[in-house]
């Protein structure tokens, strides 16, 4: 079953350039480990100690994994996972200066 993920610009470096890879795995823990087996160095900076890293954001078909199952999330065929940084930041003075 092949799954397409997205992959943010800061880790393309990882696949070459790709913004797009298929991979086929159950589900989105082995998902994970399949894209660390083929993009070596890529799965540091999406897990730590097994987990995932509290400022990555995987989203299943537009839908937060943290919301589903998280990692036994299940795949399917056609299914499409984003793999998005959580941002942070910024100044409050940009807007309208209210805390």
């Amino acid at each position: 079953m092949a799954v397409e993920v997205r992959v943010p610009s800061m880790l393309q470096k990882f696949t070459d350039g790709e913004k797009k890879v298929q991979l086929e795995s159950a589900n989105v823990g082995e998902l994970l480990t399949t894209l660390e087996s083929s993009y070596p160095g890529i799965g540091n900076q999406l897990m730590e100690d097994g987990e995932l890293r509290r400022f990555v954001n995987i989203y299943l078909n537009d839908e937060d994994i943290r919301f589903l199952d998280g990692m036994d999330t299940s795949l399917s065929d056609g299914d499409v996972l984003a793999i998005l940084p959580a941002l942070a930041g910024g100044d409050y003075r940009v807007v309208g200066g209210h805390r």
